[in-house]
């Protein structure tokens, strides 16, 4: 049955992203940029993913001097959502 005047909204994958969906564990990963500061970094590590202050510093060096740190870790789904906050923010994140 089509019911006049409803609409869905398509979401695309890459490949990477429909790969990364079969496995069962996966990492949220926070990449170096040179866009965000490191008090904004610090600023959404504690606000979305509840890390302390402490901790948060300790995540945004790594990312600084490494070039990129696992910030979570879960299913696809639970790390995915986490994705796009963090994303939202401006931040660069992908999923492994």
């Amino acid at each position: 049955m089509i019911i006049a005047g409803t609409q869905t909204q398509e979401e695309t994958f890459t490949l990477e992203e429909i790969l990364a969906g079969t496995k069962s564990f996966h990492r949220l990963i926070l990449w170096n940029d040179e866009v965000n500061t490191f008090d904004h970094v610090i600023h959404c590590l504690m606000k979305y993913l509840d890390y302390s202050e402490g901790q948060a510093e300790k995540i945004a060096w790594k990312v600084h001097t490494e070039g990129k740190c696992a910030v979570l870790e879960g299913t696809f789904t639970e790390v995915d959502v986490y994705r796009k906050i963090l994303k939202e923010e401006g931040l660069t994140v992908s999923i492994e």
